[in-house]
């Protein structure tokens, strides 16, 4: 193994949580100047959610690869990634490390609606971009009050509208049972069900249950759920309690029609620890093509990621759709400083990023690409719904959003 290969495996085993840091005092202005560029995250390395942490670890290894054939316009990227444990007072005293003390250029691809929700007016006040954040939460698209910020996912209210629209399509008189979580994420889900329903939301949904992400089961919520008579479950949930309520309704004998969001379709992270026959036919959405899936086995695309991946993520797994988001996140921020050239103010970098036209990007599903505007900013804006089979996710229909 060449040196250089082996102390970038080195650097990750030691810490994975501060990962190639530069000093501040080597750059000429914050985050950027000739010796390099350096880029802040927060990531729930610990906490409730820990599983998700691999997509920091995904970007970072391939910020490592773009380093190694030469950076970007000739400077290497700088990542320091620090774990917020998915609690907003952390998450907080995190950002203020990365922008007051570690003078980073731009904040990128921090993971949380709720977290990043506690640092959006301090960066905004700050004229700091908060670049591609891991959330679809609607608020992230408000250009008029909070400029400097930006979602990386597609957006949780479109997603949810979708899927009512394909209910009322294949179920007009479904009755639906809801989870959710309670705060921004779970309620952009439920505000964009029940806007996609219409004047039939009253009629159709038979019973909401909401759960904190610190709750250690959602158990009772399911069991409430079920005696509600409904046929059909929306789960706007993440992680444990998405895996909990795949088990849950299966240990119950409950069988309704099930939804689960884009972002806890993870077959490593989710379905496997759920069980892949209690997850038979569940509904979710995707925008990005699942290695896993043997349609894409020769994909040139999918094979470059788990080549990559290989060298420089090891211990990672190429089938996990969150090390795909790292990919795409990754990749994008690195067009987006690209496109900076030697321009490397704040203001040009949210100037690059608010002015993205039709971006492809290697992992993107066919006929899905990046836009964004100065009145629009949902970086993806269009996805694909899926089903799975015991197996493996199936897609279906033509893709959706708007």
């Amino acid at each position: 193994m060449g040196a250089k290969r082996l102390g970038a495996r080195l650097r990750r085993a030691v810490c994975t949580m501060a990962i190639s840091v530069l000093p501040a005092a080597a750059l000429a202005a914050p985050g950027g100047g000739d010796s390099g560029l350096l880029l802040g995250q927060t990531m729930p390395y610990s906490g409730p959610i820990s599983a998700y942490s691999t997509v920091g670890k995904a970007m970072a290894a391939y910020l490592d690869k773009v380093n190694d054939e030469g950076g970007v316009n000739g400077r290497k990227i700088r990542l320091i990634s620090l774990d917020d444990g998915y609690s907003p007072p952390k998450t907080v005293e995190q950002t203020r490390r990365l922008v007051e003390q570690d003078q980073v250029l731009f904040i990128f691809g921090s993971l949380g609606t709720a977290t990043q929700s506690a640092v959006q007016k301090y960066l905004n006040a700050k004229k700091v971009p908060q670049l591609f954040i891991q959330s679809g939460a609607r608020k992230w698209n408000d250009p008029q009050h909070f400029p400097w910020s930006m979602a990386g996912l597609p957006s949780s209210y479109t997603e949810a509208g979708a899927y009512a629209r394909y209910l009322l399509a294949v179920k007009p008189q479904a009755r639906i049972a809801v989870l959710y979580q309670n705060d921004d994420f779970g309620k952009d889900y439920l505000a964009g069900l029940r806007d996609g329903l219409g004047e039939r939301a009253h009629a159709m949904i038979a019973s909401t249950q909401s759960y904190e992400v610190t709750d250690p089961t959602i158990d009772s919520q399911v069991a409430t759920l079920a005696a509600s008579g409904a046929d059909t479950l929306f789960s706007f949930s993440v992680g444990k309690a998405t895996v909990q309520a795949i088990r849950k309704t299966a240990d119950i004998g409950w069988h309704p029609l099930f939804f689960i969001t884009s972002v806890s379709q993870s077959k490593a992270t989710v379905l496997t620890p759920a069980g892949l026959d209690r997850a038979n036919g569940i509904i979710s959405a995707a925008f990005e093509k699942d290695p896993s899936d043997p349609q894409w086995a020769a994909d040139a695309d999918v094979r470059e990621y788990r080549a990559w991946m290989k060298r420089y993520y090891p211990a990672g797994d190429p089938g996990d759709l969150l090390n795909v988001a790292g990919d795409i996140e990754a990749r994008l921020v690195v067009e987006v400083l690209r496109r900076c050239g030697d321009d490397l103010s704040r203001d040009n970098v949210l100037r690059q990023a608010t002015h993205l036209d039709h971006v492809a990007l290697p992992l993107l599903l066919p006929g899905i690409t990046v836009s964004t505007t100065l009145q629009d900013y949902r970086v993806i804006r269009e996805f694909r719904l899926q089903r799975f089979d015991g197996t493996r996710w199936v897609l279906f229909g033509d893709p959706v959003g708007g």
